[in-house]
This record gives structure tokens, C-alpha cells and sequence, in this order.
């Protein structure tokens, strides 16, 4: 039996929504229902089999809307297979910022069965000056960083997990809602909503 996966990811200028692309795209692939969606539209959890929760990584946080997103629904996210993913900084010396300080709490308060970070995406145009700052601060890289074949590789591991385990559809056979309460399309296969 397929399951109904979130894939919920905060991204601030599209580089890790770009990985959540590949995660939704790859789970539904392999057979799963999926809905990829911001942590901000996600209202409840309670419908999905399983979740994989990402973030991009400023100054070594993951952004307020995952963090968020994750303590509004630790109790649900506890019952249910958990995946986290962190995008950042690709390159020596920033790569140390690509370690979000809260993310080893957050693991254990969600009994997240992994966690990986990603190489990400770096385009100074799209930065805020602050942003600039910091960047120019850790000298990191210019350009694509992210393996999208790594992405892939990594959610198919989640995709076999899922399928060994029977991970079931939640037996009301919703679709969820967003925040905004309207309801959710099952998804064969992403779209931001």
C-alpha cells in the first residue's frame, strides 16, 4: 500500500523549494500520493501517512515558517514517519552554517527518522542587502550548488521505506486542508498551491 505523503518545505527564494520539487516528484514516482505545500498553508498533518519537513538555512536556522510548522503539530508529527531536510550554504567556509542549531532538539522532539542537508542555491541578485552581507561574510560561491540526484536517491530511500512499511492513507481518506481551510487535491504529482 502507497502513502499519502506532506511534503511541507520553507523556501525564501526558491532553491529549496527546488529540492522539495524533486522529493514530491520522486515519492510520486514511486507510487505515492503527495501534496507539496509551504509550512504557512499547511493546517493539519492529521492526513497524511508520512511527512518530510525541509528548510532553507539562514545564519544556522531553519526559517521561522518550518520551525513553526513543526511545533504547532509535534504531536502529530510524532505519530507518523518524519524526514527533515536542510538546504544552505554549499561551500567552504560557510558549509558550517548549513548545521541549523535547533535541528538535533527538533529531531528528537519529532522522532524524525533522518535528517540530511542539501547543497543549495546562491544568486546575490534576489538577496536583500542584509543577506548580501552575511554571504559576503562567509564567502561563499556563487552559482547552483544543489545535486538533484542526491535529492532523488535520498527521497526513492524514503519512497522503499514507505512501501516496506505499508504506510497507510489515513483511514477517513482525507486530503487535508490548508490553513486558509480550504481543502487539499491528492496530488499525483507537485504543485505549489
Amino acid at each position: 500500500m502507497r502513502a499519502q505523503v506532506l511534503v511541507a518545505v520553507a523556501s525564501r527564494h526558491g532553491g529549496t523549494w527546488g529540492i522539495g520539487e524533486v522529493v514530491s516528484a520522486t515519492l510520486a514516482e514511486a507510487g505515492h500520493g503527495v501534496d507539496l505545500l509551504a509550512p504557512e498553508d499547511v493546517a493539519d498533518v492529521g492526513p497524511y501517512g508520512a511527512v518530510v519537513l525541509g528548510s532553507a538555512v539562514y545564519l544556522a536556522h531553519w526559517l521561522p515558517a518550518a520551525r513553526d510548522l513543526a511545533e504547532r503539530h509535534a504531536d502529530a508529527l510524532r505519530e507518523r514517519p518524519v524526514w527533515l531536510l536542510s538546504s544552505g550554504l554549499a561551500t567552504q567556509p560557510a558549509a558550517a552554517a548549513n548545521s541549523p542549531h535547533e535541528l538535533a532538539a527538533l529531531r528528537e522532539r519529532l522522532g524524525a527518522r533522518g535528517h540530511r542537508s542539501f547543497r543549495g542555491r546562491l544568486d546575490r541578485r534576489v538577496l536583500t542587502f542584509a543577506e548580501r552581507a552575511v554571504i559576503a561574510g562567509g564567502r561563499a560561491r556563487e552559482g547552483d550548488h544543489r545535486d538533484l540526484a542526491a535529492v532523488a536517491e535520498w527521497a526513492r530511500g524514503i519512497a522503499a521505506t514507505l512501501a516496506d512499511e505499508a504506510v497507510h492513507r489515513p483511514a477517513d481518506g482525507g486530503t487535508g486542508t490548508r490553513a486558509d481551510g480550504r481543502a487539499l487535491l491528492a496530488l499525483g504529482r507537485p504543485g505549489r498551491i
